[in-house]
């Protein structure tokens, strides 16, 4: 698997959606998706189609791998304005920063591209984690549970000093 991601300086994104706390041991990815999904349509000022999958990980939490350390993942889309928010729905504001952004095509939730990302590619590369959320973005070649789906997936980085 060649990884060649291409590194994006972003703005501060605003997001709108729902938010649960899990852990790889206790995930509850569909329940937060099939929350979210049944709200979408509330939502008014999206700037696209796309959906946004993020994770907010602790500054511990890549030091040594546990499984059911606890992060916060969110089901989101991006806005214009976070100015009017659904009651039950929360506002999520991405800080600017660079991502290495990773075309990514296969089966959704594949561990084996997040250990070629942080395993191979990250430490042979100039850069280091960044403490900022993790995001994927879901476009029309997404498809849930099939190997023919396609995301992008963006990681936090700044270079090593």
């Amino acid at each position: 698997m060649k990884l060649d991601p291409r590194i994006v300086s972003i703005e501060p994104k605003k997001l709108i959606g729902v938010s649960m706390t899990m852990s790889l041991v206790n995930n509850r990815t569909q329940e937060l998706w099939k929350t979210f999904m049944l709200r979408r349509r509330e939502i008014n000022n999206r700037l696209n189609e796309e959906f946004i999958s993020l994770q907010v990980y602790d500054e511990l939490y890549f030091n040594s791998f546990d499984p059911a350390r606890e992060f916060e993942k969110w089901a989101a889309v991006e806005v214009s304005s976070a100015s009017i928010i659904p009651g039950g729905l929360s506002e999520f504001r991405v800080p600017e920063g660079e991502y290495a952004v990773f075309d990514y095509k296969g089966m959704p939730g594949n561990p084996a591209i997040f250990e070629q990302i942080y395993g191979v590619w990250l430490p042979a590369s100039g850069y280091k984690l960044d403490l900022r959320p993790h995001f994927e973005v879901l476009g029309p070649d997404y498809k849930s549970g099939s190997p023919e789906s396609e995301e992008e997936i963006w990681i936090p980085v700044v270079k090593k000093e």
